[in-house]
């Protein structure tokens, strides 16, 4: 059985704030679920992934409700997201908000996880949900998008803003509830679709927000980093190693056996571990150069050269070679892709 990892009371509460709208008693939801309701009142607490599904099905069943994972975006609020919230809230631009998500959004929960990728004029998110329930799962990816599209218009103060396109790989709801879905998002949406995705237009990233704060966002963001260490768990080993990838990383400089260090065994454990995981230490280093190096060209007026020095490339060209394999394009033409703000 997949370790569904652990989620934030924050994430819980948006839950719950939804279910007493709708006269819902959660009292005996807690209980099934081996939930004490004393840890609402907690600001960093988390809980079981295993008992956040339980929660959930719990939930679906005692309203009966086909959309409920939709109509829970509707509750969405800053502190939802724990310290993620505040990070974009203090992010100049909604494209800078965008970038955070897949960084921080462990701090959230274990509940999935985002890739990013640009388009012709465009930006897709899709998200990975790592919930296996049958009941659940499409209840969950509905909430997330729909907390991204509430918590995306309250950021910029704009709530026309809308996607271009959602895909679902749930199926229909049935014609009379995707109306639902369609006067929330106004865009079109893809029931039985190969991926959840969610898209939208390059030129809405460059939204400025409310209260930019460039300072207090790296303060946030140290804090986040340490959050996310103490997250870590020895089941967790990829998290691990990457993060410490990506402090090293962040004075230009990563090797194998540092990493090791970091992590308190020798670098033959790390390999024996990691070749357990079916993953290698190159292809996690490759993974991070590119989250870092993508980061960089669309948030940093840092040179391409200086970027390559940071992420440990001892040549510019290796650095030009190895992005392009990965995007599809030089770091030039990905930077170039970025809306002039």
């Amino acid at each position: 059985m997949k370790n569904l990892g652990t989620a934030s009371v924050a994430a819980l509460r948006q839950y719950v704030r939804a279910a007493e709208s709708a006269g819902a008693d959660t009292t005996d939801l807690f209980k099934k679920a081996g939930l004490d309701p004393a840890i609402l009142d907690s600001d960093d607490g988390r809980i079981n992934g295993e008992q956040f599904q339980h929660f959930i099905l719990l939930l679906c069943k005692l309203t009966n409700n086909p959309i409920l994972g939709l109509e829970t975006g509707d509750f969405v609020q800053p502190g939802s997201y724990s310290v993620l919230g505040y990070i974009t809230m203090s992010c100049a631009t909604l494209g800078e908000a965008v970038a955070r998500i897949a960084p921080f959004e462990k701090l959230v929960g274990d509940m999935g996880t985002t890739a990013l990728s640009m388009g012709q004029g465009s930006i897709t998110l899709t998200w990975n949900c790592n919930y296996n329930d049958p009941v659940v799962r499409p209840q969950v990816v509905d909430n997330v998008f729909a907390s991204w599209v509430n918590y995306a218009r309250w950021l910029a103060d704009n709530m026309a803003a809308s996607p271009t396109s959602v895909r679902l790989q749930r199926e229909s709801p049935g014609t009379e509830l995707e109306q639902a879905y369609h006067s929330r998002w106004n865009c079109p949406v893809q029931f039985g679709a190969d991926e959840d995705a969610i898209t939208l237009k390059q030129e809405l990233l460059e939204t400025r927000l409310r209260q930019p704060d460039p300072l207090l966002r790296k303060t946030l963001e140290a804090h986040a980093l340490s959050q996310l260490a103490s997250l870590d768990t020895d089941t967790d080993l990829t998290s691990r190693v990457k993060h410490s990838i990506q402090q090293q990383l962040m004075h230009g400089i990563t090797r194998q056996d540092m990493v090791a260090e970091d992590l308190g065994i020798t670098s033959r454990t790390l390999q024996r571990k990691l070749s357990q995981e079916g993953v290698s230490y190159q292809k996690l280093l490759d993974e991070v150069r590119q989250k870092m190096a993508e980061d960089y060209l669309l948030n940093s007026g840092l040179t391409i050269p200086d970027i390559a020095l940071r992420l440990g490339y001892s040549e510019t060209t290796s650095f030009h070679r190895k992005f392009k394999a990965v995007a599809g394009m030089t770091p030039g033409e990905f930077r170039q892709s970025k809306p002039v703000s």
